[in-house]
């Protein structure tokens, strides 16, 4: 591999800035840079004067990744609040090796909007406007939500009563093991020219990063690269067997990213037009026929998320930006039961590539929606990655520690105690096993999380509650997991819902009908590559909670369109709310009903369509407006009450009524 261009000839910052965490007086935001950056903020309220802070290392942690590519973490603590409802606009100002000043408008002009001269935010009193939603593979043939959501935002710049507080982004931002052939060979260009770092493999047939890129397996075979054992065909199965998945969609692992390095790269591919803008047309390596089919199908469905990915960034550099893992992010159907677990950390190859993919994720998600967790690892990790070897390499032994320390971590979920307060839900990592029968799927949540998450409701009005997979899922699916389950085929259907676990199931229920737990609920979720949402109210409490199940997926993925179709008709035919075999399963316990989208075929409930989804909540903290926006331009999706006529509050607070 041959060395990387000299930093003179790169950009200051290659990817970032993203607006994560922001408070009136903590403000929080995440760039990759070329070099150590001497960066001072720039804030700018409308009505007011600017003010310029330098970031000190007291303000900000810079992670050397690479001969050429430092993480900045961000996080400014303000003397004087910042206004509420105010357009503030803001600057990051780089003073470079050179001694030169170049602040976003010379080095990202993208993230720009129509004649404005710097990028800004609002900070919203309340968490009433909230876009959301999750599963964003770049070669699918969809369009980017994400770079839909920011002509959405757009026309609103100006006006922030009208801009979302926030956007919470609930899964799978990143495919980890699921990359195109193209996106491959752009990951390892970005590689070479940053010089990240690389490491030594353990378990493997390749011993190194380095023998890893270039391996004949590299591209569509990387189940090659696992010794032929016995011991060693779960492992085949779990990361790199492209498992068909006839209920959902059918995952390609066979480019699986392995190394720390891939992953990052992967995150400034999928955020920052700048990162393909310094590396060459990926070129395709030596592939079979069909293999080559493959690359060109997937290098067009690139290019088209090449040209919306400055208006992605765009988003991401004018909103609050809250994130959290599903499968994805790490590996899929990553800790379903105990006895994918002991497979995958039992092995040292395996347990890397799940540990190198959450190193990833604490660097450029997890950190930013939670600092104050991170401080200890984030030491940790700056003292491993500020010193390689003489090959440009990561000390293996350190490496392996802290992918232990991560994987014992607790903290990945937060609670913003905003109005109404939002509790994001990790449903990963700390998994409510089944100890007799260890292949099958664990509950989302263990007894002591769920107990953790009442006392976080205890005593509120309402809340959000981010669950990455909807707690009220469609029935019909639910049921053929369970089936699938039974069958011995839980890997085959990503058999994973609230419901399959009777013990997380009867323990959420339970929070529900507590007496000092909120009588309104709005739940956001994704995970499903379709939106629907449902009107929830639970029986036999003392106060009958009311529940709103929505969900807005995928970002840029879709479900089968004809098999969701069929599953959707039959679900309504078996399982209507009047249904009698609603008794034989969790919503005998439950008034479940739909809402409808407007733009429905007939009886119609969920909507299949990449996009982004919105919500605006009331002042009780009840849904007023249901909206998924869709990503091929189309007309915005609203889910309607299923009443006759139903009262629709408008962008600008007027009542319309809209025939259901």
């Amino acid at each position: 591999m041959t060395l990387p261009i000299p930093s003179s000839d790169l950009p200051p910052v290659v990817a970032g800035p993203l607006l994560r965490r922001l408070e009136p007086q903590r403000l929080v935001l995440w760039l990759i840079g070329t070099e150590p950056l001497s960066l001072s903020l720039q804030l700018e309220p409308t009505g007011a004067d600017a003010q310029r802070l330098p970031l000190t290392p007291a303000h900000c942690r810079i992670l050397p990744i690479g001969l050429h590519a430092y993480i900045h973490l961000i996080e400014v603590v303000l003397d004087t609040p910042l206004p509420s409802e105010t357009v503030i606009h803001y600057d990051l100002i780089a003073r470079t090796a050179n001694g030169q000043e170049q602040g976003i408008a010379d080095w990202a002009p993208h993230l720009l909007h129509h004649n404005q001269s710097l990028p800004s935010f609002v900070l919203s009193s309340r968490t009433d406007n909230i876009m959301f939603g999750s599963c964003r593979k770049p070669h699918h043939t969809s369009r980017d939500g994400l770079a839909h959501a920011d002509s959405v935002l757009g026309p609103h710049i100006d006006e922030p009563h009208a801009r979302p507080a926030l956007l919470m982004l609930s899964g799978d931002q990143i495919y980890a093991d699921d990359v195109a052939g193209p996106m491959l060979a752009a990951i390892h260009a970005l590689i070479q020219r940053l010089g990240l770092f690389g490491e030594y493999l353990d378990g493997a047939v390749v011993a190194d990063s380095e023998s890893l890129y270039t391996h004949p397996a590299s591209y569509y075979q990387r189940a090659d690269l696992l010794p032929a054992f016995k011991s060693n065909e779960d492992l085949r199965e779990r990361f790199f067997g492209g498992v068909e998945k006839p209920i959902f969609t059918t995952t390609s692992a066979h480019n699986h990213l392995v190394t720390l390095a891939e992953v990052l790269a992967m995150y400034m591919l999928v955020w920052s037009p700048i990162a393909w803008q310094i590396i060459p047309k990926a070129k395709a390596p030596t592939l079979t026929p069909q293999q080559q089919q493959r690359w060109e199908q997937e290098t067009q469905a690139l290019e088209g998320f090449r040209q919306e990915l400055p208006n992605a960034a765009r988003l991401l550099a004018h909103v609050q930006t809250l994130m959290i893992f599903d499968d994805h992010d790490i590996t899929d159907d990553w800790n379903l039961s105990a006895k994918w677990e002991s497979t995958a950390y039992g092995h040292p190859f395996s347990r890397r590539i799940v540990g190198s993919a959450l190193v990833a994720y604490m660097l450029c998600q997890g950190w930013g929606n939670r600092p104050e967790v991170f401080h200890h690892v984030v030491d940790e990790i700056t003292a491993w990655t500020s010193t390689t070897d003489e090959h440009n390499r990561l000390e293996p032994h350190a490496q392996d520690a802290i992918i232990t320390q991560l994987l014992a971590f607790q903290q990945w979920d937060y609670v913003l105690r905003t109005q109404p307060t939002l509790i994001v839900l990790d449903t990963r990592t700390r998994r409510w096993h089944r100890r007799r029968l260890p292949n099958r799927p664990s509950g989302l949540m263990d007894w002591e999380s769920l107990i953790e998450l009442q006392h976080e409701l205890l005593d509120e009005h309402s809340a959000i509650i981010v669950s990455p997979t909807p707690m009220f899922g469609v029935k019909l699916i639910e049921v053929i997991q369970s089936l699938c389950t039974y069958a011995g085929f839980a890997l085959t259907v990503d058999a994973e819902n609230w419901m399959a676990h009777p013990g997380a199931a009867n323990t959420m229920l339970n929070i529900f009908r507590h007496s000092r737990t909120p009588g309104n609920y709005v739940i956001l979720s994704g995970d499903v590559h379709y939106s629907f949402a449902y009107d929830v109210k639970v029986r036999h409490s003392k106060q009958v909670p009311h529940i709103w199940q929505i969900t807005s997926s995928g970002i840029k993925n879709e479900f089968p369109r004809r098999l969701l179709d069929w599953l959707d008709r039959l679900n309504r035919w078996l399982y209507a709310p009047r249904s009698p075999l609603n008794w034989f399963t969790q919503r005998r316990d439950l008034i479940i009903t739909p809402r409808l989208p407007d733009q429905r075929k007939r009886g119609e409930r969920v909507w299949n369509g990449s996009g982004m989804g919105q919500i605006w909540l009331d002042e009780q903290g009840r849904p007023a407006r249901i909206v998924q926006h869709n990503a091929d331009g189309s007309p915005a999706t609203e889910f309607l009450p299923t009443e006759i006529e139903a009262q629709v509050v408008t962008d600008k607070g007027q009542v319309e009524h809209r025939r259901a």
